[in-house]
């Protein structure tokens, strides 16, 4: 049974989606206190944490990015905030979904079970076994040993930073990263460069593998966080 912690301080809302989880299949437990909602996250081994912006004693974003840095778990944000600029700092910092209030159980019962799925497909790809294997997304084949990158079966040429840039996306697809991130993974943190470095390099990818490079399919941009590689 796949263990669900609700980070929520109204109580009525809180109980209402565990009922329905439970119903669904899942193991929920409830916090109401963002302290004690963030010491759970990191001791209780969820997962999937669905977790509210607004908290007592500490807010969503800051839980998020607390547990991001610690444990690889889904989150799916929920809010009654509908501004764009929350849905974008909040993919930004790491939540990996976003659903604003008011919702239908059943959509968050969809929502649970898709970034649960997805984020198992991310950990085959990442596991050791599959070191050195390909990575395949729709028409693009990556082949981490032989650093070769084909697009509808056609081999492409890569330049390094292009190909290390590339892999880290697939290795990682729907998690949104910021350019500062990027560049600190790709580059390394000791590197001294500029950030437009990054957009530089997603361009040219974009022109490798997309096919129409100015309405991506592959590498998203999402603004004001930075790019994604969608599945």
């Amino acid at each position: 049974m796949q263990k669900i912690l609700i980070i929520e301080d109204d109580t009525s809302i809180a109980k209402i989606q565990s009922d329905f989880l439970k119903i669904n299949g899942f193991d929920v437990t409830i916090k109401a206190d963002g302290l004690q909602g963030l010491n759970e996250a990191l001791t209780g081994q969820y997962n999937l944490i669905i977790l509210d912006l607004m908290l007592p004693g500490l807010d969503g974003f800051e839980i998020c990015r607390r547990v991001r840095e610690e444990i690889a778990v889904p989150i799916l944000m929920v809010t009654a905030k509908i501004e764009d600029v929350d849905k974008i700092r909040g993919l930004g910092i790491g939540a990996d979904d976003y659903i604003s209030k008011p919702f239908s159980l059943p959509e968050l019962v969809a929502r649970v079970k898709a970034n649960l799925a997805q984020f198992e497909r991310i950990k085959a790809i990442s596991s050791p076994n599959n070191a050195g294997k390909e990575i395949c997304f729709g028409s693009i084949s990556l082949n981490q040993q032989t650093r070769r990158v084909s697009v509808d079966g056609v081999e492409i040429e890569l330049k390094t930073k292009e190909f290390d840039l590339l892999c880290f996306l697939m290795m990682n697809p729907d998690i949104v990263f910021s350019k500062d991130r990027l560049y600190e993974r790709v580059w390394g943190m000791d590197a001294f460069g500029d950030l437009k470095t990054v957009t530089v390099h997603i361009n040219r990818l974009r022109e490798k593998i997309e096919k129409d490079p100015q309405k991506p399919v592959y590498i998203q941009t999402v603004w004001g966080a930075g790019y994604r590689f969608r599945m």
